[in-house]
């Protein structure tokens, strides 16, 4: 009982000091993915990764968050994503960079599937993908559809 107290109590500061983080960023940036389309989701990490590296060249903090929805789901599915090793490694790399599923999506193919379909670790389900662009945009980030 005890460790899994522990494990909650990391994971509970680990998303706090994630939220912190886009709170005190400078430049916030949310990318949507909506196509199951290697080269679109491609563009978004390309696009991700670019902007990091452009402002840490400059010396100031971005929070950039990745969501995706309807097709563009198949970007964290497991076992069908095309760019699984990159997000994993985007991850490792720059975790000023973040990953949100639709479960709205991911809902209706578990349904469609007839079980659970598992989603990239890094990943992290949010209610609806339209909505979180939408809180995202009212806090002030700038939105790229690639």
């Amino acid at each position: 009982m005890q460790k899994l107290r522990i494990a909650a109590l990391a994971a509970a500061m680990l998303v706090a000091i994630n939220a912190g983080h886009a709170e005190e960023a400078r430049h916030r940036l949310a990318i949507q993915v909506d196509q199951a389309d290697p080269a679109i989701m491609n563009l978004a990490l390309n696009n991700a990764h670019n902007v990091k590296k452009y402002y840490a060249g400059k010396g100031e903090s971005v929070a950039i968050e990745i969501v995706a929805f309807g097709p563009g789901l198949e970007m964290y599915v497991a076992d069908k994503s095309p760019v699984k090793d990159r997000i994993s490694s985007m991850s490792l790399e720059d975790p000023e960079i973040t990953f949100s599923a639709c479960a709205n999506t991911h809902a209706a193919l578990n349904k469609k599937e007839g079980h659970e379909v598992p989603l990239v670790e890094e990943a992290k389900e949010v209610p609806s993908g339209v909505v979180r662009l939408m809180e995202l945009q009212e806090k002030g980030y700038s939105y790229v559809r690639p």
